[in-house]
């Protein structure tokens, strides 16, 4: 009996012990840390979502949608809550594909990580961010997502905000793209880090990427109740997005229409063109009208994903690189719309503005005879009718004397190298500093880029010069031994400027490359006020009330070295090239004395390919309003490629008929007002039946005025 009671009274003390450890712990539970476990409790069931803000518009100066958004039903799926799921979440994209109507292997292929060995379609953003796999599915689609939640772990569908492009393929390059942020970009930029929702794309090109932080807007904060599924039961707080701001640009939509139809024309003219690209800027402000580059694209194909097969045509040459925008980024020798600049280095260099010049068909330069187009001779010249007919010979004289006068090959000391300083103060060799990424600088190849350039390529030319071009003989014997010969002359003395080389650059050829919105931004400045502008394509940003949030105004980035005599007398000059000179042809019946165009053509030769085909010009000439450019890679001459579609664009700004050749009234409004026509929001854009006339301004001080 003794030994059971023994037993016994351990057992009790076991128990009391027991009890009043449980007693302390759960007066440490209720009492000490009660208020935290309530807290730990509260966050278990709450998620804060973070909500997307709508992305701004971009709009037209009349307020027309260049790009705008639309809604839509989107499916995402969140890689890592679909990786814990058992199976690593095969049975969920199984389940997915059986809803959305596509093979599983396709929906893997759009939720794996891009890369350099990983083919479109992958997801190129962060991988912590929900990667949206749909973008057009209905209602019933969604329905049965989320009324399963417990089958679908990590996959969503929401509304969402989809950019839609309603010109298509029009300004693709000017307005650029959206793509998902990347984890390396969350990283790098601090201030996308702390507001990034989660969903949010960031502009790639174009304006897109310039005003991605105005446009993209605030997210808000909403702090939701979950169940142990995770499914959605209430809302407690919510903290609303602010959208973006409304981007109002100096594009007109309807002579970016004219300049984009010019393009296509033009290269279906010409049998072997493979781009081109046209310029329209405001001759007082600097402003751009119309930026377009052909072949172009619809930016629309990046929503929802992009194929591989997509992706390559962008970037291949077969396709003509459509994702390039030529009128920024191509660099083109620019023949003779360059001579503008040539005739002000020789002004500047003591030449008589009205002084007699001969123009022989052939003028030698050193040992070599430079010809004149075709070999004709013009004979006793002013510099206004050099413009007109556009003689060669004068400006190879004037450039030969220049460089002779600089020290020729041996120069001692500082040169004046009047050309080449000349051409920079107009822009050249430099870029303008256009509000669009990526653009090219050109180049202008003086003294000093020969010495730069002979020492990073004198030890390849040394090699070449020896072996030759074995793989270009193969298919070529004339232009392999051509570039051999060349690799011998550069290996020994690359680094001198020859007589030839300041002749060819006198009449734009040779070295010398420019962009077309470079030439356009001096023609610019030419028929302008003398100051040279950096050309912007927005012009306001608008907040969603409609208040103003700044101008964007083209600032001036240099001056003209000519006087306002001279600029007069280049003007009046050029005025007669499209009635009398290079571009009579392509002007014929015009209506000169409605609107008088001025503008000068280029035929820029190209080794082994057809020429490049220049035009330049403004009008009206008395006062000029619009600048014009036009290029067609390999589109031969000037004055039967590119001057025509430059007669057509301004047929297009003025309403023109071919047939009547009068001015239509009621199409001129295209060209009337451009610079004072300004939409105050997203909400000012044209709604169906709604005259252009009535639209809402934004005045100076940020106020709606009409």
């Amino acid at each position: 009996m003794k030994p059971a009671w023994g037993r016994l009274l351990v057992l009790q003390v076991l128990v009391i012990g027991m009890l009043a450890v449980l007693a302390v712990r759960l007066w440490q539970v209720q009492v000490v840390r009660g208020a935290e476990f309530v807290h730990a409790a509260t966050e278990t069931r709450t998620r804060d979502v973070m909500v997307p803000a709508v992305r701004g518009q971009i709009l037209d100066s009349a307020g027309r949608p260049l790009v705008r958004n639309r809604t839509a039903l989107v499916v995402s799926v969140a890689p890592t809550a679909l990786v814990r799921t058992p199976g690593g979440g095969a049975q969920v994209l199984a389940k997915l594909s059986a809803v959305l109507g596509q093979p599983v292997k396709e929906l893997k292929q759009r939720l794996r990580a891009c890369g350099p060995k990983v083919t479109r379609p992958c997801w190129p953003g962060s991988p912590y961010q929900a990667i949206p796999i749909d973008a057009t599915v209905t209602t019933r689609q969604a329905l049965q997502i989320l009324e399963r939640q417990e089958e679908f772990p990590g996959v969503t569908a929401e509304i969402q905000a989809v950019r839609e492009y309603p010109g298509k393929h029009e300004a693709s390059q000017v307005l650029g793209y959206l793509q998902p942020v990347t984890k390396e970009e969350l990283d790098k930029r601090h201030g996308l880090k702390s507001t990034f929702s989660g969903v949010d794309l960031v502009g790639r090109d174009g304006l897109e990427f310039v005003y991605d932080e105005e446009l993209r807007g605030t997210p808000g904060v909403r702090r939701v109740q979950v169940d142990r599924l995770g499914k959605v039961i209430g809302v407690e707080q919510q903290v609303a997005p602010v959208s973006g701001h409304t981007l109002i640009t100096s594009i007109d939509a309807r002579v970016q229409a004219v300049v984009e139809k010019a393009l296509a024309g033009a290269m279906k003219s010409a049998p072997k063109a493979d781009g081109a690209a046209g310029v329209v800027l405001d001759a007082r402000t600097g402003r751009v009208i119309a930026l377009a580059s052909a072949p172009s694209y619809n930016p629309s194909i990046w929503t929802g994903g992009i194929s591989e097969h997509e992706y390559q045509a962008l970037l291949s040459e077969k396709s003509g690189k459509p994702l390039v925008s030529r009128a920024i980024k191509g660099e083109f020798a620019p023949g003779s719309t360059f001579k503008v600049s040539s005739v002000a280095a020789m002004l500047r260099d003591g030449y008589p503005l009205k002084g007699q010049y001969s123009c022989p068909g052939s003028f030698m330069v050193g040992d070599r005879p430079f010809n004149n187009f075709r070999g004709i001779g013009l004979g006793t010249l002013t510099l206004h009718l050099a413009l007109v007919k556009s003689c060669d010979t004068i400006f190879y004289r004037a450039a030969y004397e220049q460089w002779l006068r600089d020290g020729g090959l041996h120069p001692k000391g500082r040169t004046k190298e009047p050309m080449a300083t000349t051409a920079r103060m107009f822009g050249f060799g430099r870029p303008s500093g256009i509000d669009l990424p990526g653009e090219s600088a050109g180049r202008i190849p003086d003294r000093l880029w020969k010495q730069r350039i002979w020492a990073a390529t004198k030890d390849e030319n040394c090699k070449r010069a020896k072996t030759g071009y074995p793989e270009v003989a193969k298919k070529d014997a004339g232009r392999g031994a051509f570039l051999k010969r060349l690799a011998y002359e550069n290996c020994l003395e690359g680094f001198q400027l020859r007589p030839g080389d300041a002749a060819n650059f006198s009449i734009g050829q040779g070295d010398v490359l420019v962009t077309p919105l470079q030439l356009a931004s001096a023609y610019a400045a030419l028929a302008g006020d003398g100051n040279l502008r950096s050309p912007r394509v927005a012009w306001a940003l608008i907040r969603p009330d409609g208040t103003k949030v700044r101008e964007i105004v083209p600032p001036v980035i240099g001056k003209l070295p000519i006087t306002a005599e001279q600029r007069t007398y280049i003007r009046k000059a050029l005025s007669e090239v499209p009635s009398d000179g290079t571009a009579a042809g392509a002007f014929a019946g015009f209506p000169m004395d409605k609107v008088r165009i001025g503008g000068k053509t280029g035929t820029a030769e190209v080794y082994g390919k057809q020429d490049t085909s220049w035009f330049a010009s403004f009008a009206p000439t008395e006062s000029p309003r619009f600048v014009v450019v036009v290029m067609v890679s390999q589109g031969g001459m000037g004055g039967q490629t590119a001057a025509p579609a430059v007669r057509e664009i301004y047929e297009g700004i003025y309403g023109i008929s071919r047939k009547e050749a009068t001015p239509d009234p009621r199409a001129s409004k295209v060209a009337g007002d451009h610079e004072d026509r300004r939409s105050e929001s997203a909400e000012a854009a044209l709604p169906a039946g709604r005259p252009a006339e009535v639209l809402p301004l934004v005045g100076p001080d940020g106020r709606v005025t009409r």
